[in-house]
């Protein structure tokens, strides 16, 4: 906690203001916006590659959450106080940050694939502010970023050569693994005896995200097969057309996430099996149907 006190008493309102935003780039969003701009604009093992960092570092990272239920520093210590703008994302247990794991596994995997070195630099700028800025909004202690930070790297080092050197058969094995990986976490959070003092808004969180990994996995082992044998979308364009498809396409995706919430919710009567129908759907429109613009996308700017 000292470190935390200390980086308490050096805030000011501008570098306030400044880590709130960088501790964004940890959050969802920021992973699925730069995975499918990968998946639809660079290169589709690229995209692959910073979805499976992103999507078995969360199911460890929840997994452990519940395992160790270590609570946030604030609980530990009455004493301390964070920026309140940062409380509301920073819900569920403190160990290990999930937020620092999805921004250095998301720019840890985008810095191994990419070869521009500006864009190497910026990936370790981010890589390293955001661990920082969970610190100092007073979200996490330094071993909860430790451990997150390392969990991430090691994701990206063990899934480099098989995701984007590897073949269609280690595709197909490595996303059933990652769904049988999800399918574990969900037994788990619903099936597992936790204590009677367990936090029930933490536990609600895990069964939430497992629901959401069944979809995501579940969805992308279709697209893949799907992919692969039919529709093999390609991802090169001229520079203005690919801006259009990404804004388009992460805008139409971004809606389609809101459209779809309350009907499904109403359809399972409330039950977190409509996040997984919800995000299955998501994943099917961005990884088969919106991909079907890009042969009419690849030809724009063509004389």
């Amino acid at each position: 906690m000292e470190i935390l006190y200390l980086l308490e008493k050096i805030r000011i309102p501008v570098l306030n203001e400044l880590m709130l935003l960088i501790t964004q780039m940890g959050e969802e969003t920021a992973f699925l916006a730069l995975a499918l701009v990968f998946f639809w604009c660079v290169d589709k093992k690229k995209g692959y590659f910073i979805m499976a960092v992103g999507f078995i570092g969360t199911m460890v990272n929840q997994f452990l959450k519940l395992v160790f239920r270590v609570p946030r520093p604030w609980v530990l210590d009455e004493k301390f106080t964070i920026l309140e703008q940062a409380r509301e994302a920073a819900a569920g247990y403190s160990f290990p940050s999930g937020h620092t794991q999805t921004a250095v596994g998301t720019f840890g995997a985008i810095c191994v694939a990419e070869k521009n070195r500006w864009v190497k630099g910026i990936c370790i700028a981010i890589m390293i502010l955001v661990p920082f800025s969970r610190m100092y909004v007073g979200v996490h202690t330094p071993y909860d970023v430790l451990v997150g930070a390392g969990m991430a790297l090691a994701l990206v080092w063990l899934l480099r050569k098989p995701v984007l050197e590897g073949r269609v058969k280690t595709m197909k094995l490595l996303i059933a693994g990652m769904v049988v990986m999800a399918l574990g976490l969900l037994a788990y959070v619903e099936l597992f005896p936790f204590p009677a003092d367990v936090d029930v808004h933490n536990l609600q969180s895990g069964v939430k995200n497992a629901y959401t990994m069944i979809g995501c996995l579940t969805g992308v082992a279709v697209v893949y097969a799907v992919d692969t044998k039919y529709l093999n979308f390609p991802v090169k364009a001229v520079w203005w057309a690919q801006l259009c498809k990404a804004a388009l396409g992460l805008g139409a995706v971004l809606i389609i996430k809101s459209v779809l919430k309350t009907p499904l919710e109403m359809l399972f009567a409330g039950h977190m099996a409509s996040r997984a129908v919800r995000y299955f759907l998501i994943v099917l429109f961005a990884g088969i149907v919106w991909p079907l613009t890009f042969r009419w996308f690849e030809k724009l700017g063509k004389k």
